[in-house]
């Protein structure tokens, strides 16, 4: 006689026997609105440049860029995050190019908003790291170290001139301390009160951020492991998470996703607001590399990857295959 809590009686092989019962108990999904496609715009050029690291992904000249986002809203993908990358000539010690209303992230927003209009979320980096000549993400002091709050200022500006360009959300990624609030009071106290800001609550100091640093043409000498969290800690992350809500944030992100899912997951737990998570551009390259040796299956690697991060809690996931991704689903 059988009995049903053991084998032989249960026997969980039943609900995996066919692609559709497999998929009719598939607890963890992925949607073309879970997607935001992150896409780099540069300066000056005439033709897509190619990203040596980043195969199948290019710095985009204002025209490419404007059908890349028409291609992803049409394929469902709800936002594009976008990169502006300004001539070497133009860059220096304040990042200028970031808070000059004809800088080309600004001018790039106002290109895809004339695109899409509100159909796409636009969504702004908030960076100081590829408009400046040192390539950190902030100001300089006279010892050469980053400036937590001469930065802020220079957030609050960049802030005001995306938000005026048309951002739906802008994305503090510098991790100084305080970011959040001080560009949420800039937003509200210029008539940007319906401006969501995304924080990049816990960005690790990771070694997968190589293949991006080419994309946006970063001039970076040394590290950033003053302001950026070290891998090894996690408490750390959760105290962030709780500043940033405190100060405002609408959503929070981990960034990178693949390597931190238990942070993800520790977020996702505590919070009642939208959580992002960005499979940034290492993760995107060793995929990548692996399928042009054969080593892996490269779409089944692209969506067990994605479904993971999604299953650790992330409600929306920016990937640098969000187009081709939305498309399948």
């Amino acid at each position: 006689m059988s009995t049903y809590g053991s084998f032989p009686g249960s026997r969980p092989r039943r609900l995996r026997t066919t692609p559709a019962m497999r998929r009719m108990v598939a607890e963890t999904r992925l949607h073309p609105a879970d997607l935001i496609l992150p896409a780099f715009v540069r300066e000056g050029v005439d033709e897509p440049v190619p990203i040596d690291a980043m195969p199948g992904v290019v710095q985009h000249t204002r025209d490419t860029l404007k059908k890349a986002a028409v291609e992803a809203l049409e394929a469902g993908v709800s936002g594009i995050m976008l990169f502006g990358v300004p001539e070497e000539s133009k860059k220096d010690a304040l990042g200028t190019p970031g808070t000059d209303p004809e800088g080309i992230l600004q001018v790039a927003i106002r290109d895809v908003r004339a695109e899409v209009g509100d159909d796409l979320i636009v969504m702004s980096d908030l960076c100081l790291d590829e408009t400046t000549d040192h390539g950190h993400c902030g100001v300089l002091d006279s010892e050469g170290r980053v400036d937590n709050d001469a930065t802020l200022e220079r957030y609050a500006e960049m802030a005001q001139v995306q938000a005026d360009a048309g951002a739906h959300v802008v994305g503090p990624s510098g991790m100084m301390d305080g970011q959040v609030g001080v560009i949420r009071d800039a937003l509200d106290q210029t008539g940007h009160e319906d401006v969501a800001v995304l924080a990049y609550t816990a960005k690790y100091s990771s070694a997968f951020y190589g293949p991006f640093r080419e994309a946006v043409g970063s001039s970076l000498k040394g590290d950033r492991k003053t302001y950026q969290q070290d891998p090894a800690n996690l408490r750390e992350s959760l105290r962030e998470l709780a500043l940033d809500l405190e100060e405002g944030a609408d959503m929070v992100m981990v960034k990178p996703a693949g390597p931190y899912l238990d942070v993800l997951a520790k977020v996702a737990e505590r919070v009642d607001v939208p959580v992002a998570a960005y499979q940034i551009s290492g993760e995107y390259a060793m995929i990548e590399a692996a399928a042009e040796r054969g080593w892996i299956d490269r779409d089944k690697a692209i969506m067990e990857t994605l479904t993971g991060i999604r299953r650790a809690g992330a409600n929306l996931i920016l990937t640098y295959w969000a187009t081709e991704v939305a498309r399948q689903l």
